[in-house]
């Protein structure tokens, strides 16, 4: 059997619904769908790219606790209510996933809370390289970073 572990970041609906914010089985780590909201303060913001930003902070955060970064994503979903929003969060998940190019799905769809303009989820397969070295990647003008592609979502 696979290992498997729930992923949880303290949202008050994971407690209330009943769900992980990330699921890791194997190599495989399944991120719910995340949305704009700040888990440490249960607040969101009115504007559709904070929003998506929050929403990468947040799927960074539990791709971390799973030993992974967005360089490991393979699969992403974004779920709209309003398809005219979709275009001015390009450039913030461009700057995530432009370099890695996932597959990826947009869908237009009622959200759970009104406020919420954006939710966004993804699929990673985690890299272990054997031994548990640390993976080097070369980036931006050669220089070596430890890890994903320094994606900086605000």
């Amino acid at each position: 059997m696979t290992e498997r572990h729930a992923i949880l970041s303290g949202s008050a609906f994971e407690e209330q619904i009943g769900y992980a914010r990330a699921v890791v089985d194997g190599d495989w780590v399944h991120v719910s769908g995340t949305t704009g909201f700040d888990y440490a303060t249960m607040t969101i913001s009115d504007d559709v790219v904070e929003q998506a930003e929050q929403c990468l902070r947040n799927i960074e955060a539990a791709l971390a606790e799973a030993e992974c970064t967005f360089a490991d994503v393979v699969r992403v979903r974004y779920l709209l209510p309003d398809r005219a929003d979709f275009e001015r969060c390009w450039p913030v998940l461009r700057r995530c996933f432009g370099d890695v190019r996932p597959a990826a799905t947009m869908l237009m769809c009622g959200l759970a809370d009104p406020r919420m303009k954006i939710e966004i989820e993804v699929y990673a397969r985690r890299r272990i390289p054997p031994h548990g070295d640390a993976m080097v990647f070369e980036r931006h003008g050669g220089a070596a970073v430890t890890g994903g592609l320094g994606c900086r979502a605000v």
